[in-house]
């Protein structure tokens, strides 16, 4: 009795370890396709917008900088 127990218990943890690999190799595919997925759709909407273009209104004035050179403060006009 206590061999026919013994290979019950070792069958059943040998199908619960089988279980639990192929419950988390399925899950790492999941994770896996979806991260596939989402790069590649990332990848194709970049490459479809135009990239983005800095522009400053200029108002028919020159931009006035000033900044501090270490010797004194400089007003560009």
């Amino acid at each position: 009795m206590q061999n026919i127990r013994s290979i019950f218990i070792m069958l059943a943890g040998a199908t619960f370890f089988v279980a639990m690999l192929l419950l988390t190799f399925s899950v790492t595919l999941a994770v896996g396709g979806i991260l596939t997925v989402l790069m590649v759709g990332r990848a194709l909407s970049m490459k479809l917008k135009p990239a983005p273009v800095r522009a400053k209104a200029n108002n028919g004035k020159p931009e006035m900088r000033i900044w501090n050179d270490g010797r004194g403060t400089i007003i560009d006009l």
